[in-house]
């Protein structure tokens, strides 16, 4: 009976403690409701500030940038877009075999149209609006490098990863340019952060969608065919982790990448007159045929022991030591595929690992979050962390150090000399006294139409790949002898008003030039040092006299 009197009193007691806070069980699910969009409200707002934090940064980096690189940010992306918006500009051969999409030069042809309307198509919008709009898919990478570190990593290492891409000095000096391997990186980086089996199983970020991953994927194979190279190793790697095989190919990829393949066939096709299946010529030239290695071969070991090393520079080591303690093998994987096919090609340059590189200095950003960490907490033996920030406070210091004067230098000093002349070209030609340009450099060594922007007969020396192997294009006449070249040259030319032409060929032209009544104008410096031929230190600009 006493029992049965204690049992009643407790559930009395309980009914009396459900009456003051009813439905206590449902706050309880409200309240951590509640909290989940406090922490998604205060986190987008996170990576609001972060974005805006980094499109200035971008938008710095890209009036900074005042250096000529590679002709292809001019030659592949600036001067087609030149001639589709306005109908003159030069295309190289590359557009003849059809080896190249108009889907990268497009984006910078509506650009152009954009100024033409509101005639803003001045000497100043034509050079700085194109680098500027690529700032704002920089920011992009930027933001996804961050998302997808966080979501792999953590925050704290998320925002060491965005330090080390912001302070890298290739990342500074590539990252805003107009190439198509920019806007490769960019997609690249968006998504990886989509991919299932990059992500793992994190529950501290949105659901993902695979559908994204593939279809910013499939657009940078579009853009660049080698980017196939990346997507092949995270496919298979989805692949086997996957459960719905069927499914990912079928339902997912095939139609996809159909969709994306198919809208580049039509863009390609209404710009080139016909149709034109570019990853097939791209692939045929590139790799079946070695065509890049017209332009230069290095060693097999290039990227490991100069190319990629020197695009890190001081990360290198805090590159090593983040893959070793992280032990995330997919994408440390990844950087080692890459690097590896890439390897197998005569022809390299720094860009085309460019992709990976962010990967690599979110590595380095890994380590620096982890550098002067001590202590440790495993089962029951807690040891709490403390932090040395001094070590730190080294690596950063020297990170700065090594990194901040190599960007300025190499954006705001090296090789300006054949942007700079051009654009000086751009603010006088108003006054009619340029009516015709020869450009007696290296083939390709300046911007053209895209940055004088002005319809005048110009003509530089040809540089296309001859079928027969050994035969000398007319850049290469030129360098061997520029004196016998010129001359002979000179028989069958239409005089021009102007002439450009580095200091190193001068020096042997001078008579030549005067004896043709030309005199020096101005000259431009370009370089203290000397990169893949003989030392270029200034460009110099002749006129015919009187003009």
């Amino acid at each position: 009976m006493k029992q049965r009197k204690n049992l009643f009193a407790d559930i009395n007691s309980a009914a009396v403690r459900n009456r003051r806070t009813p439905n206590r069980h449902s706050i309880s699910v409200e309240d951590d409701d509640n909290e989940d969009k406090v922490h998604i409200s205060n986190s987008r707002s996170s990576l609001r500030k972060v974005f805006w934090f980094c499109l200035v940064f971008r938008l710095m980096n890209a009036l900074l940038v005042q250096t000529y690189f590679n002709p292809d940010e001019h030659w592949q992306a600036l001067e087609v877009a030149h001639r589709i918006t306005f109908g003159y500009g030069h295309l190289t051969w590359e557009w003849n075999r059809g080896i190249r999409s108009y889907l990268h030069p497009v984006i910078f042809a509506l650009l152009y149209k954009v100024l033409a309307i509101f005639h803003l198509d001045t000497p100043l919008f034509m050079a700085k609006a194109p680098r500027i709009l690529q700032s704002i898919f920089s920011a992009v990478g930027d933001i996804y490098l961050y998302k997808l570190s966080e979501i792999v990593f953590g925050e704290p290492v998320a925002k060491w990863a965005l330090f080390a891409q912001l302070s890298n000095w290739f990342m500074f000096f590539c990252i805003t340019r107009t190439f198509s391997n920019n806007m490769e990186t960019v997609l690249t980086l968006a998504s990886l952060y989509y991919w299932p089996c990059i992500r793992g199983s994190s529950t501290k970020s949105p659901v993902t969608s695979r559908s994204w991953a593939l279809a910013l994927a499939a657009l940078a194979c579009a853009l660049r065919p080698t980017s196939a190279i990346i997507w092949l190793y995270v496919g298979v790697l989805e692949l086997l982790l996957t459960r719905h095989r069927v499914k990912l190919i079928f339902f997912e990829v095939v139609p996809i990448g159909g969709l994306v393949l198919g809208i580049t066939l039509l863009l390609d096709r209404l710009m080139y007159g016909s149709w034109v299946f570019v990853p097939v010529n791209f692939l045929k030239f590139n790799f079946l045929s070695s065509g890049g290695d017209y332009y230069g071969t290095h060693p097999w070991h290039w990227y490991f022991t100069q190319g990629f090393t020197v695009m890190l520079s001081t990360f290198l080591p805090f590159m090593v030591a983040g893959i070793v303690m992280s032990k995330k093998w997919k994408l440390s994987g990844l950087i080692a595929w890459v690097l590896g096919i890439y390897s197998l090609l005569g022809h390299k340059e720094f860009r085309f690992v460019l992709p990976v590189l962010p990967i690599a200095l979110m590595f380095s950003g890994y380590a620096l979050a982890k550098l002067g960490r001590i202590g440790h907490s495993n089962g029951r033996n807690k040891t709490p962390r403390t932090s040395s920030p001094l070590k730190k406070q080294l690596a950063v210091a020297l990170i700065l150090a090594t990194n901040i004067p190599m960007a300025l230098y190499m954006s705001m000093v090296h090789q300006r000399g054949t942007e700079d002349v051009m654009y000086y070209l751009a603010n006088n030609i108003v006054d009619g006294k340029v009516k015709s340009i020869l450009f007696l450099t290296p083939c390709h060594a300046t911007p053209y139409y895209s940055t004088l922007h002005h319809e005048i007969p110009m003509r530089f020396l040809d540089c296309t790949p001859s079928e027969e192997k050994g035969i000398q294009d007319e850049s290469d006449k030129f360098l061997m002898d520029p004196v016998g070249f010129t001359t002979e040259f000179s028989k069958n030319w239409s005089i021009p008003s102007h002439i450009v032409l580095f200091d190193s060929q001068e020096k042997l032209l001078k008579d030549f030039l005067v004896s043709h009544n030309f005199h020096e104008v101005k000259r431009f410096f370009h370089a203290h040092f000397n990169v893949d031929r003989e030392l270029q230190a200034s460009i110099v600009l002749y006129a015919l006299n009187g003009l």
